[in-house]
């Protein structure tokens, strides 16, 4: 699967219960194609996953804007971000920064200026960064956001993405992060922890990722315990949630049992 496949179907979720996301804008990204795909990764995978997905999005969403409502952040720096839309369910006076690959941010700044022309979706201050991880990125990435954000307060937003990651490019992720951002600032963070693993869940999931040419085993799949975000020197965490957590929150209905549900976890640290 390519990483924008993943993107698309993010949105998908989000969009089949927006009474629970409150995402309103996700179902922009629809198509047949991309319909087909999330039916059936739902149908390979766990009929939770769409609720999972829904309370991700309503947990950063909220948290963000309680963070914005209390003046704690002026800029949302969303790494990965592919095609997800808390620019437009968030307050105008926000920056926000959205970096993913060169051909995810170009395709869909063209679809935001698009259906913003229409006015389809509201106006709002966006920089979009394309970027290839793949290679030495640290140096022009940071000077690009320095030149954006300056002293302003920032959350950065990093979601979906360090599943795909080593461990060693995760470190120097959070290293990155570290040398963009001052005394308060936030990280929000998803990640799955090493129980995933044993589940049924997950090796459905590996089995899914291997049918569409992926490749993959347990070992390529990056999980984090929670040690290693309280271990994160220049960070304190502040909350920490996962899916039972937030659906006792929202009123949500879990049907399957934990070994059929991928069960993420969600973190949000402060810079010491």
């Amino acid at each position: 699967m390519e990483t924008e496949e993943s993107g698309f179907m993010t949105c998908m979720l989000r969009s089949y219960n927006e009474t629970l996301s409150k995402d309103i804008y996700a179902k922009l990204w629809h198509n047949e194609k991309r319909e087909t795909l999330t039916k059936e990764y739902l149908n390979a995978i766990s009929s939770e996953e769409t609720n999972a997905h829904c309370l991700r999005n309503r947990y950063f969403l909220e948290t963000i804007k309680t963070l914005v409502a209390n003046n704690d952040i002026e800029v949302l720096i969303n790494f990965g971000s592919g095609f997800s839309m808390y620019p437009f369910l968030l307050d105008q006076s926000i920056i926000n920064i959205e970096i993913d690959k060169p051909e995810i941010v170009d395709y869909k700044e063209v679809k935001v200026m698009q259906w913003q022309a229409k006015k389809i979706l509201p106006k709002r201050k966006i920089h979009f960064l394309g970027v290839d991880f793949s290679k030495d990125y640290e140096d022009q990435l940071h000077s690009e956001i320095h030149s954006i954000v300056k002293n302003k307060s920032s959350l950065i937003l990093i979601e979906g993405v360090l599943f795909f990651l080593k461990m060693e490019e995760c470190v120097k992720l959070f290293n990155f992060f570290e040398s963009i951002q001052k005394t308060g600032d936030f990280i929000g963070s998803v990640s799955f922890n090493d129980t995933v693993k044993e589940t049924t869940a997950f090796q459905k999931l590996l089995d899914f990722i291997n049918k569409k040419g992926g490749g993959v085993v347990a070992s390529d799949c990056l999980s984090l315990p929670d040690h290693f975000y309280k271990n994160i020197e220049a960070y304190k965490l502040i909350d920490q949630q996962d899916y039972y957590s937030l659906s006792k929150t929202y009123d949500n209905s879990i049907k399957l049992s934990k070994d059929l549900t991928l069960n993420e976890i969600f973190y949000l640290l402060q810079k010491n």
